[in-house]
């Protein structure tokens, strides 16, 4: 990634910082104002990318060129940029941590220039990801007891989407994806059946079952709903008749009422002794259609477009905003998007417990745990990338952390942030200043 992605005002703006030699340290902080009316928690994620992208910032030849040739940016300016890297530091919430609106996600102490530079993207990663792996998150809240898979590649907004979805839906606990690159970058777990287009290519259900069955013996899930979905399940049952004894088999559902196609499947599957035969469902599945059926006889279930791009809440409102420059808190005091002064921790205490935002300078209230931890410092990250499988093991505790009226999926209620007495002294004393000098 080079220095062009971002927006064009941030690429003015670190310009004339660098013209002016405005480069002491500013602190930015990335955060959600308010969650989505049916979201009572998110689920921090894209760390991984942001952490990537500032490790590589630069302006390599041709993008000075494009900005000069096209932008029209002085050379001085061009040669200012040339030197930029990113030499800061960030703390940042922990990916799979449970976090709720006004909480930093990550916050970012760099010369001004180069925090300035790293807006767009910081909030393009972190903003995604974080709103799939909420969405993902309580489709597995839905489904506790059955194994879902990311399934949402081909209708992603772009494979760096999908991408993306195959990570954050791990993070939540999700078994595998079918999106196969993703998969090997990732170390996830590959996992797909086959379309009704390769049974419609075979003359009938059972050569085209009893092929795959050969050409794939450890994989054989068939599709039985191309036709007729319960003669489909007959036909998979004569083909695994014909495999070797302890073969292991699974049919999939994709149409029609899954919840009862799955126990009228389930029987057919137990009569003709297959009860250890596996039964996974697809087809425009949410949390609310998992939730519905939950008491079907389902073990795995294909979740794709609805939480590949978060449906039912699609954006988040997210911000990036200067809190502190040159050692000096600042904040903003427009209507409705007033932001705390001050680079932040948060603290988080025992279920039912208000968390605490609070200046980073505070003394640590007693019997918390701070959730904002170093991930960069003079630009190069505090540790090497981490697996999926250490953000997956947080999400899994915070989940049982997580109170049961945030973890609803119909009118949930998120835990409160409560701002500290000193940050709200702070707040206070920052507007008093700054209405002084209006």
């Amino acid at each position: 990634m080079t220095g062009l992605c971002t927006d064009l005002y941030e690429i003015r703006m670190a310009a004339g910082y660098l013209r002016r030699g405005m480069t002491l340290p500013a602190t930015f902080s990335l955060f959600v104002r308010e969650l989505p009316r049916e979201r009572g928690f998110l689920v921090a994620a894209g760390l991984a990318d942001c952490l990537d992208f500032l490790e590589r910032l630069h302006f390599a030849a041709e993008d000075l060129d494009y900005l000069g040739d096209v932008v029209h940016l002085p050379e001085g300016d061009l040669a200012a940029l040339a030197e930029l890297r990113f030499t800061g530091d960030v703390l940042a919430v922990p990916e799979g941590r449970v976090v709720f609106a006004g909480e930093p996600l990550l916050e970012v102490t760099a010369p001004l220039p180069q925090a300035q530079l790293a807006e767009t993207a910081l909030l393009n990663f972190a903003t995604f990801q974080t709103a799939v792996a909420a969405k993902a998150a309580r489709c597995r809240i839905a489904a506790p007891h059955a194994d879902l898979v990311d399934f949402a590649a081909r209708r992603t907004h772009g494979l760096e989407a999908a991408r993306a979805v195959a990570r954050a839906s791990a993070i939540t606990g999700f078994a595998g994806t079918s999106y196969v690159a993703a998969a090997r970058e990732f170390g996830l777990l590959a996992a797909g059946t086959m379309a009704h287009s390769y049974v419609e290519a075979f003359p009938d259900e059972r050569t085209a079952f009893r092929a795959f069955a050969a050409d794939f013996p450890d994989a054989a899930v068939f599709l039985v709903d191309t036709y007729d979905t319960l003669r489909g399940v007959r036909a998979a049952i004569d083909v695994a008749r014909e495999l070797p004894a302890g073969s292991r088999i699974g049919i999939r559902l994709d149409s029609g009422d899954l919840g009862e196609l799955a126990l009228q499947a389930r029987r057919l599957l137990d009569d003709a002794g297959f009860p250890d035969a596996r039964i996974m469902a697809s087809g425009g599945l949410d949390e609310h259609a998992l939730a519905e059926l939950a008491a079907a006889p389902i073990d795995m279930f294909g979740v794709g477009t609805r939480m590949g791009v978060s449906a039912d809440a699609p954006s988040l409102d997210s911000a990036y905003k200067l809190v502190e420059c040159g050692g000096t808190p600042v904040m903003k005091l427009s209507t409705g998007k007033l932001t705390a002064p001050g680079a932040k921790q948060v603290y988080r205490g025992e279920p039912g417990q208000p968390d605490l935002l609070a200046l980073r300078t505070e003394k640590p209230p007693a019997g918390r745990e701070p959730l904002l931890e170093p991930a960069m410092r003079g630009g190069a990250r505090v540790e090497l990338p981490e697996p999926v499988q250490a953000a997956q093991r947080r999400f899994e505790h915070d989940l049982r952390w997580l109170p049961e009226p945030a973890r609803r999926l119909i009118g949930p209620e998120p835990v409160e942030v409560h701002a500290t007495p000193m940050l709200l002294r702070c707040a206070e004393s920052v507007r008093h200043r700054l209405e002084q000098a209006l």
